[in-house]
């Protein structure tokens, strides 16, 4: 008998060795996340094309990115994202392997290795920052010391050595007057610099600059009366063309023989019914200029004896590309528009303007918008003629490659701009499916678990293991376009600063759909914006014929009072279902109103600048609902530069005077004012609106009972002084005050108050349940420090009857009002913490009852997940056994960071703007969304999946284990029937 027990013993512990343990494998990295680069809308572009070397190009875009990519395949070889202000200026290529930038206007120079981007040298321009910088690279530069870059800025001449980016010289212009240098042209093979621009608005101004010294060689300069507007282009190398300080003239300037001769010719001349609204485009075409009017883009040629003559008229929409050299004194350029989901494109010789040297049809799907930019290339093809590649910026900032009349690739780069982001629930899945199909998934199933069986023993074969692999993909579901039962697979919802929406899939993050909105797009008579995501319908399981939709709310211009775009579009198609472009009121705030109508449409309040709240929809049934509700509908504004908080509600009866029976007029309740010459607002923070808590009681250590103020009526407010409002250091301790309130919004009291002495801004903070946490710098110690405030309320302290609180009726006959004066209590803590943060955000799950991380988005652009019980106000330096039996840490001085616990384990989210969670239908699940240049979405499981199984959970293994139990109870048994037999017949 003793030697079955042990036999079976052995058997069970064999087995569970078997058993595979929880970590993350590199292999497991994409099975709940994903992770998304892009580099956002390009504004320069260079190629670099030589035969040695992979075919790339370099680019820089509006969220600071300088990238180089694939002219393959439009991947990414390399690239840096920028600080927030060092916006990128200008881009060149140097020597054929330096990628050379300049930025934050004009002030840094740096060079970055082509091929693999890595930084060679950076250099601090003297001066002033200016808002224009010029950049010349020398085409005929020489790998030499003395081989030179020149940069102007701050109103003086650079010249930086190419090879290590040492100063060479400088040549300050604010010595020659207030001259505002507009180009510098560096003919081939001459040594002398020539500068040209504008002083006084209406003097020109051209300088030659030795190329070796700097040293000034000359200085012409001529007067116009009537002044000059926007840029000076160069013709040739002694014309030059401008518009007068009314854009109604053209000013052709030629210098000949030490001289500057002045013409002038009314652009109505030129082009019949032309308004004041000319501008000279950019292209440096030789002998050629283009002008862009209110009708038409028109081509006008300088004659040698200084004539202008129309070559060509042009669409107004057609967009035309910089000039390309083809050889010498031969250039090319690119016209291309965009027709019925087409885009035309042709290029043209400059010597050759009446033909087409190019021209090709593309289709273009019409959701991407209008062209925006182009950039050329050439090739030379087998037959020794000269092919062309088109790099083409569309208007929702995607980026595509036209080569031999079709899209070699495309990017959807305006998913590095996105401003906000809501999710939709995915369809229900039919119901109804086939035996042979059921057969047919049984059979896969058991297959999948019989290889990953044989994975597990190291029996696979290499093909076995490939097949695992592709098996763990497709039976994930992960990327299914139904719902699942744990609520894992959604839609995210994205709106980008294209005015664009995306809809991405949560199990792979590929785009579903994507609408470019047509009351968001920018047009020549006014300029839209997106601003907010909101949920507009959602359907519950008794109206599921309905789509749920979102409602998306822009503004048509640059101010407040400009007037608002509203639509509404459906969630599973991107359908534009409802468009209000321009609406009769402009928004500065949206409020989300916890009622619904009959077709479960959510009512919003949008406030405009007059304070007035328009209702939405706009339907009698919607105002008879807020009408009902209108008492208990409160809301509040923040005026940060007056230091104001106020709170609003709105008037019982209807004015007369309101435009129409959806708007309402409000009354001012409170207002909280800061003393300016002490306190500076710099961040406020409410909890969700949807956010779910669980229980108001917290049972602590001695099994006392503590009740959390719950109200969703809470506002954090930081203040700091003024002195302190800037940059970190821009105070001294002693002038640096951080002030942090807790304030309810119903009645303006103020609940708590807290001083940091010596602290400052910037402040990043996170309100959920009865607690917030904040982020700022304590320049007393010279390290970032987190605080948390937790409240509670006391006017329940005193009813304590568990057995009501665990039947769920305590304290059921207490009414809770904001009116009513609350008798608080706070417990707080502060922490060193050892990163500087960009955001912060808090998990959430479905009942609440799963413990809190704090998802904090650190410096290095990335997320770390920090469990909530390190912030517990009720740390001590020594815990009882009743404290850690409740799971209380000892105190510490500091917060832990633990590598473990980055939830974007290697990756970075570049340019990390925002951090959103979601609930999923499982209780220990959260979703994780964040965003910036770069996307990244997961799963993360606070208290751990304690709720199901993970996916690659071996059921095969588990069935193995239960049969070998039985065999080997069966065995014991007989072994131990067998020794009783033997022990009775001795």
């Amino acid at each position: 008998m003793a030697m079955a027990i042990r036999l079976s013993i052995l058997l069970l512990f064999f087995l569970s060795s078997l058993i595979p343990t929880f970590s993350l494998f590199e292999d497991q990295v994409g099975f709940m996340d994903w992770h998304q680069r892009y580099i956002g809308k390009v504004k320069h572009a260079v190629f670099h094309t030589q035969k040695a070397g992979r075919k790339r190009v370099v680019v820089s875009t509006e969220e600071n990115v300088i990238a180089s990519l694939d002219l393959r395949r439009g991947e990414i070889f390399w690239r840096h994202v920028l600080g927030a202000n060092d916006v990128i200026d200008k881009v060149d290529i140097a020597l054929g392997k330096y990628v050379i930038t300049l930025s934050s206007e004009g002030s840094i120079l740096r060079a970055w290795n082509l091929p693999d981007g890595q930084m060679v040298w950076e250099s601090f321009l003297s001066g002033s920052k200016s808002f224009k910088a010029l950049l010349t690279v020398p085409s005929n530069l020489k790998v030499d010391l003395d081989s030179p870059i020149f940069v102007y800025s701050g109103a003086s001449l650079h010249a930086i050595s190419s090879i290590d980016g040492e100063y060479l010289w400088k040549k300050d212009f604010a010595t020659e007057g207030s001259t505002d240098v507009h180009q510098l042209i560096l003919p081939g093979g001459s040594d002398i610099l020539h500068v040209v621009g504008v002083s006084d608005s209406s003097q020109f101004d051209a300088y030659e600059i030795d190329f070796k010294s700097g040293g000034l060689l000359k200085h012409l300069s001529a007067s116009f009366p009537g002044g000059m507007n926007g840029e000076i282009l160069p013709i040739s190398g002694d014309r030059f063309v401008v518009l007068d300080a009314l854009r109604s003239a053209l000013v052709l300037i030629t210098i000949k023989n030490g001289h500057i001769h002045l013409e002038q010719t009314y652009v109505s001349d030129l082009i019949h019914g032309s308004s004041g609204n000319t501008v000279i485009l950019p292209s440096m075409l030789s002998g050629i200029f283009s002008l862009r009017t209110d009708n038409c883009i028109v081509f006008v040629k300088v004659t040698n004896e200084g004539k202008l003559n129309v070559m060509e008229k042009v669409d107004k929409s057609v967009v035309v590309s910089d000039a390309l050299p083809l050889s010498e004194g031969e250039q090319a350029f690119a016209l291309v528009q965009h027709g019925d989901s087409k885009i035309e494109l042709s290029v043209r010789l400059v010597h050759d303007m009446s033909s087409n040297h190019l021209k090709e049809t593309v289709k273009m799907d019409h959701e991407r918008g209008f062209v925006d930019k182009i950039f050329i290339n050439n090739y030379v093809r087998t037959d020794r003629s000269h092919g062309f590649r088109a790099l083409i910026v569309m208007e929702d900032h995607s980026l595509l490659l036209l080569q031999q009349g079709e899209i070699v690739w495309t990017r959807d780069d305006g998913l590095a701009s996105v401003i906000d982001v809501t999710t939709s629930e995915l369809p229900v899945e039919k119901v109804g499916v086939s035996v042979a199909k059921v057969e047919h998934s049984l059979f896969e199933w058991l297959k999948g678990h019989m290889l990953k069986l044989k994975g597990t023993l190291m029996l696979a074969t290499p093909e076995e293991t490939v097949a695992i692999q592709k098996i763990k993909l497709q039976n994930s579901e992960k990327s299914k376009m139904t719902r699942d039962h744990n609520g894992f697979r959604r839609l995210l919802i994205l709106l980008t600063r294209a005015g664009k929406l995306y809809a991405l899939h949560t199990g792979d993050g590929r785009v579903v759909w994507s609408t470019l909105l047509q009351s968001l797009r920018t047009t020549s008579q006014q300029q839209c914006a997106g601003l907010k995501l909101h949920q507009w319908q959602i359907p519950h399981h008794h109206a599921l014929d309905n789509n749920p939709s979102v409602l998306v709310i822009g503004r048509c211009g640059l101010s407040l009072t400009s007037l608002s775009a509203l639509s509404t579009v459906d969630a599973y198609t991107g359908k534009e279902l409802q468009s209000t472009s321009p609406a009769k009121h402009s928004t500065v705030q949206v409020i989300s109103l916890p009622f619904r109508d009959s077709i479960e449409q959510q009512l919003h309040l949008l406030i405009d600048a007059d304070k007035r709240a328009h209702l939405y929809p706009p339907t009698p049934e919607a105002v008879h609902i807020f009408q009902r509700e209108s008492e208990n509908v409160y809301w509040y504004s923040v005026e940060s530069e007056a230091g104001i908080l106020r709170g609003y509600g709105v008037k019982k009866t209807h004015s007369s005077n309101m435009p129409n029976d959806y708007c309402f007029e409000t009354r001012n309740l409170w207002s909280v004012v800061f003393p300016s010459e002490s306190e500076k607002i710099i961040a406020t923070v409410t909890r969700k609106p949807n956010e779910v808590v669980h229980t108001q009681a917290k049972v602590i250590a001695d099994e006392d009972v503590m009740y959390k103020y719950i109200s969703k009526n809470m506002v954090f407010v930081a203040t700091v002084s003024p002195k302190a409002s800037g940059p970190i250091g821009s105070a001294t301790p002693d002038e640096s005050v951080l002030v942090v309130y807790l304030i309810d919004t119903v009645t303006g009291r103020i609940l708590h108050r807290m001083t940091h002495l010596g602290s400052q801004g910037p402040v990043h903070a996170v309100l959920s349940e009865n607690w917030v946490v904040y982020h700022y710098f304590n320049l007393r110690a010279h390290r970032y420090e987190m605080s948390v405030i937790e409240i509670y309320d006391q006017s329940r302290a005193e009813n304590k009857d568990v057995l009501k609180l665990i039947v769920g009726k305590h304290n059921l006959t207490a009414p809770v009002s904001s009116y009513s004066r609350p008798e608080v209590t706070t417990k707080s803590q502060s922490y060193f913490f050892t990163h500087s943060v960009k955001a912060i955000s808090v998990t959430s799950t479905a009942k609440g009852i799963t413990s809190k991380h704090l998802l904090i988005g650190t410096i290095g652009d990335q997320v770390l997940a920090l469990d909530k019980r390190f912030v517990d106000p009720r740390r001590s330096l020594n815990p009882t056994q009743a404290e850690k039996e409740e799971g209380l840490l000892p105190l510490t001085d500091a917060l832990p960071v633990i590598p473990q616990s980055y939830v974007t384990h290697a990756f970075k989210v570049e340019g990390l703007r925002g951090i959103e969670t979601v609930p999923a239908k499982l209780e220990s699940t959260s979703l994780v969304f964040a965003y910036g240049v770069d996307l990244f979405y997961t799963r993360i499981a606070p208290s751990r999946t304690y709720d199901s199984l993970t996916e690659d959970f071996n059921y095969a293994l588990l069935l193995l284990t239960i049969v070998a139990l039985v065999v080997a109870i069966f065995v014991t048994w007989v072994l131990s029937e067998r020794k009783d037999l033997q022990e009775k017949w001795r």
